[in-house]
């Protein structure tokens, strides 16, 4: 028990030092401000280019997703998913010991060993992949669709809402992918750093007051006209459609896709949303309500 409890206190104490550097000495491989230039840059976009004319600038609780991106970027991480990242990988190894085996001999292949343009390819459809199939979890497990409400919340879109999620949701996510990439991993830190940026662009991208659908490359990649309808009120069937994080192409591929018109003045929301808390603790808590 020592042994993890001094993983959490050397975690925090870590990220704490790294987080420090990371606002006082920007650099290119900078988690802080590359967030911040990233949303700045599509906030810019959505006010040069606005898709929903009447939306104002400052929309329907922009303060409080603004508080959401940087709530979920830095202080969730820091009070949380890096010690929680560091216990899993630390009990995972010591389960592998008791049969005599490392986590690093049972992976099952390194695709960073490829050419580096490819194993980056590779290592983005892989992690897009699972977590197309962890956003249907969270549509289908009534439990873990209470937990994803608080992202269906979102009234008005822009690009903050990418980050208004409940504290759960980011653990699911990292629960699910991790064991995966230990099978077809070994990637450095400015690996997961570039994949990782490209996802959190993708995703501004997909929630910004945008009309665009990037032409035949919707095909492939997630867009704003694509990702309005996952947002819509109403929909075709119990579970939801679209549910691509940076990639349109599993949608596609497994007929989960659904444009059926212009969606620039859909109603956003769900059902029952009129029971849906509207301050940031309550939630955070809705889960775990009756």
């Amino acid at each position: 028990m020592d042994k993890y409890i001094d993983i959490i206190l050397n975690s925090y104490r870590g990220y704490f030092n790294y987080l420090k550097n990371e606002i006082i000495f920007p650099n290119w491989n900078n988690y802080f401000y590359g967030l911040l230039v990233i949303s700045l840059v599509v906030w810019l976009l959505e006010i040069v280019f606005p898709w929903r004319k009447k939306q104002p600038i400052f929309r329907k609780d922009f303060w409080l997703d603004l508080f959401y991106l940087y709530f979920n970027f830095i202080l969730l991480n820091l009070v949380l998913l890096i010690a929680l990242s560091n216990i899993t990988e630390q009990a995972l190894n010591d389960f592998a010991a008791i049969f005599g085996l490392q986590l690093t001999s049972i992976k099952l292949y390194s695709i960073s060993e490829l050419p580096k343009p490819i194993s980056l390819v590779l290592f983005f459809l892989i992690a897009d992949f699972i977590q197309w199939n962890t956003h249907r979890l969270l549509h289908i497990v009534p439990f873990l669709w209470k937990i994803h409400k608080t992202h269906h919340s979102v009234k008005e879109m822009g690009f903050a809402a990418h980050f208004r999620y409940n504290w759960i949701e980011p653990i699911i996510y990292k629960t699910i992918l991790y064991i995966p990439i230990i099978l077809i991993g070994g990637f450095n830190l400015k690996d997961v750093f570039i994949v990782h940026f490209v996802s959190i662009a993708i995703g501004h991208l997909n929630h910004a007051n945008l009309g665009w659908d990037y032409g035949y490359l919707k095909y492939i990649f997630n867009n704003p006209k694509m990702h309005i309808w996952h947002h819509s009120k109403k929909m075709p069937n119990k579970y939801g459609v679209n549910f691509g994080i940076s990639l349109s192409l599993w949608d596609y591929l497994f007929k989960t896709n659904y444009i059926p018109a212009d969606g620039r003045d859909i109603e956003l929301g769900f059902n029952d949303e009129n029971q849906f808390p509207a301050s940031f603790l309550q939630q955070e808590l809705y889960p775990f309500k009756k």
